[in-house]
């Protein structure tokens, strides 16, 4: 009526039941300690994809210009900032707006030319997507 487990195969199955739970215990554990407060979901974060030249850190700072930036925060349907209360879908407009403004370092080239902005509520992060096309770009030569 026994099943026959080596010692080694026995250590194995610990470990990984040990691991399972203590994985479960610090999920549990961190959403007990989530971020959330009662001033309303901190920005978590900026995600920028779809840029090849111009770099992310200058669409992330031109966005942190607009009010996205660390310390912010959404209650409700408006991105309370230090400075100011915006509402929600102007301060998306103004982000997708300071996105296309970005230009490659040392050019006054702005190749982005479509940018879509979302903003995930629960998590406060929000989700950048460029389009880079640079058959419209102006290039003024001097000669």
């Amino acid at each position: 009526m026994f099943i026959k487990v080596r010692r080694d195969t026995l250590i194995i199955l610990m470990l990984a039941f040990i691991l399972i739970t203590s994985g479960r215990l610090m999920s549990y554990m961190s959403y007990a300690s989530s971020t959330e407060s009662e001033q309303g979901i901190p920005i978590a974060g900026v995600i920028v994809k779809g840029n090849d030249i111009v770099p992310t850190d200058s669409i992330r700072t031109n966005i942190a210009n607009v009010g996205f930036r660390t310390g912010s925060y959404i209650q409700g349907d408006t991105l309370i900032t230090s400075k100011r209360k915006v509402p929600l879908n102007e301060a998306l407009e103004n982000a997708r707006q300071a996105a296309m403004l970005s230009t490659v370092p040392g050019t006054k080239a702005t190749p982005i030319k479509a940018v879509d902005v979302k903003l995930d509520k629960q998590t406060g992060i929000l989700t950048v997507n460029v389009i880079e096309d640079f058959s419209t770009v102006e290039i003024n030569q001097v000669g």
